[in-house]
C-alpha cells in the first residue's frame, strides 16, 4: 500500500476549506495510507486516527511564534516518520508547507511531492510582504521541484506559473457532499420581504467583507427591516464588526451565531434564504458551492477563484446564470441584489436550479477524490 505524508498547518477540529478538502478526499481513497503532520494548537492528543489519516500533532499553541517554529519541527518530525514508514510521496497543503519539504530536501530526504494551492489571500499578501522576501527563494525552489501542482481554481493555477513552476498546474477544485447539503426550497415562500434571512459562513476577517454586508442593511435606498443578517463564524474582527452594526443602527438585525461545526452547516443554511459573501479575495471558497448545493441564491464578488463558478446574467451573458455578482466594497450593489432576489422568485428558482446542477456535475467530492487519486498514482518514490 502506498504511504503519503501530508503537511498542513491546521487540521480538525480547526476547520477551513483546506482541512475539509483533506478529510473528504482522504476518506474516499482507501488504497493509500495517509499520515499528517500538523500544529498542535494546544490539543492534548498528540497522535490519533481521524478517518483515513493518522494525525501527528506537534508544537504548541496557535501563536505566530508556534507557526514559525512549526516549519523546522515539522521537518524534524517528518524525517523521523519517514525513517519508520518510508513514504512514497509528500503532500504540501498550501505554499507555506513547502518550507519543511525544502528543509527535508536539504537534509537529503528527496521524496517526490505534490503541492496543493488553497490560499484565500491575494498573491502579494502571500508572497510579497517584506518579511517573506528573504525566504522567497526557498518558496520558488519548492515550486520548481514539485512533482505536481494542483490548484483549486484557475486564479491559483496562475500563481504556480508566477512562482516559476515548470509544469502544467492541474486545476481540481474543492467539492461538496451534494446529498448532505441538498434541501427542498420554495423560493416564493422563503425569499420574501416579510422575513428574509441573509446568511454568511465566514471567518471574521477583512478579506471576507462582513462589514459590507452590515453596510448593505443600512443603505439609504434601504432593505426592509424584516431583512436580517445571520453570521456564522469567528475571527479577529468580531468586536469591530459588532460596533459597526451598532453605529449604523442595524445591530438588532444582525445575529452573531459564532462557530458552527461543518457537520451542522446544512441545517444552518437550510434555515436561511440568501447566501452572501462579498469577498475581497478568494482562492475558491467552499462556502459558495455548499450554499448552491443547499439551493440558496448566492450573492458574491467574482474575485479570484469565485469567477470559475459564479456567473451573473449581465456580466456573463455567455454562461448559464448561477448567482448574483457584485463589485468588491459595494454595499449598494449587495442591497440591490437582495432586492432583485426578493422581487423575482421565478428567476431565483431558475438560477438556483442551474447552480445546483452545476455543483452536482462538477463539484461532487466523489469525483474530486478520483481526480486526486490519479495524481497520487503518478507520483511516489525517492528521486
Amino acid at each position: 500500500m502506498k504511504r503519503i505524508l501530508i503537511f498542513s498547518l491546521a487540521y480538525y477540529p480547526h476547520v477551513g476549506g483546506a482541512e475539509v478538502a483533506l478529510k473528504e478526499i482522504t476518506d474516499r481513497i482507501r488504497d493509500v495510507e495517509f499520515h499528517l503532520v500538523t500544529l498542535n494548537f494546544g490539543n492534548d492528543t498528540k497522535e490519533e486516527q481521524m478517518g483515513n489519516i493518522h494525525v501527528h500533532r506537534i508544537g504548541g499553541s496557535a501563536s505566530y511564534l508556534s507557526k514559525i517554529l512549526f516549519v523546522p519541527r515539522a521537518a524534524r518530525a517528518a524525517g523521523r516518520l519517514h525513517r519508520a514508514k518510508s513514504f512514497d510521496a509528500f503532500w504540501a497543503m498550501m505554499s507555506y508547507m513547502l518550507y519543511p519539504v525544502v528543509l527535508l530536501r536539504w537534509c537529503g530526504i528527496r521524496v517526490l511531492y505534490l503541492l496543493t494551492l488553497q490560499e484565500g489571500d491575494p498573491f502579494d499578501h502571500t508572497f510579497n510582504r517584506w518579511f517573506i522576501q528573504p525566504f522567497k527563494p526557498l518558496l520558488r525552489s519548492g515550486f520548481k521541484n514539485a512533482s505536481a501542482v494542483q490548484a483549486i481554481s484557475t486564479y491559483l493555477a496562475d500563481w504556480a506559473r508566477l512562482m516559476r513552476y515548470q509544469g502544467q498546474p492541474l486545476i481540481i477544485p474543492n467539492g461538496v457532499d451534494v446529498a448532505r447539503f441538498a434541501r427542498k426550497v420554495t423560493p416564493r415562500r422563503e425569499v420574501s420581504p416579510y422575513g428574509t434571512t441573509l446568511v454568511t459562513t465566514s471567518r471574521l476577517v477583512h478579506k471576507n467583507a462582513i462589514d459590507d454586508l452590515i453596510r448593505a442593511l443600512a443603505q439609504p435606498a434601504g432593505l426592509p427591516e424584516t431583512v436580517r443578517l445571520r453570521v456564522y463564524g469567528e475571527g479577529p474582527e468580531g468586536a469591530t464588526l459588532k460596533r459597526l452594526a451598532e453605529g449604523l443602527g442595524v445591530a438588532e438585525r444582525v445575529e452573531w451565531k459564532g462557530y458552527v461545526d461543518h457537520a451542522a452547516l446544512p441545517q444552518a443554511l437550510g434555515e436561511c434564504d440568501i447566501f452572501i459573501r462579498a469577498s475581497r479575495s478568494e482562492g475558491m471558497g467552499n462556502s459558495f458551492i455548499e450554499a448552491m448545493a443547499a439551493g440558496l441564491p448566492v450573492i458574491a464578488t467574482q474575485e479570484g477563484g469565485i469567477a470559475d463558478f459564479l456567473y451573473d446574467a449581465k456580466r456573463n451573458p455567455e454562461k448559464e446564470t448561477t448567482g448574483w455578482a457584485v463589485d468588491p466594497n459595494s454595499p449598494d450593489q449587495i442591497a440591490a441584489a437582495v432586492r432583485d432576489i426578493i422581487a423575482h422568485p421565478d428567476q431565483v428558482a431558475r438560477v438556483t436550479a442551474t447552480a445546483k446542477k452545476m455543483v452536482e456535475e462538477k463539484y461532487e467530492w466523489d469525483d474530486i477524490a478520483k481526480q486526486m487519486s490519479r495524481i497520487f498514482d503518478t507520483i511516489g518514490g525517492k528521486i
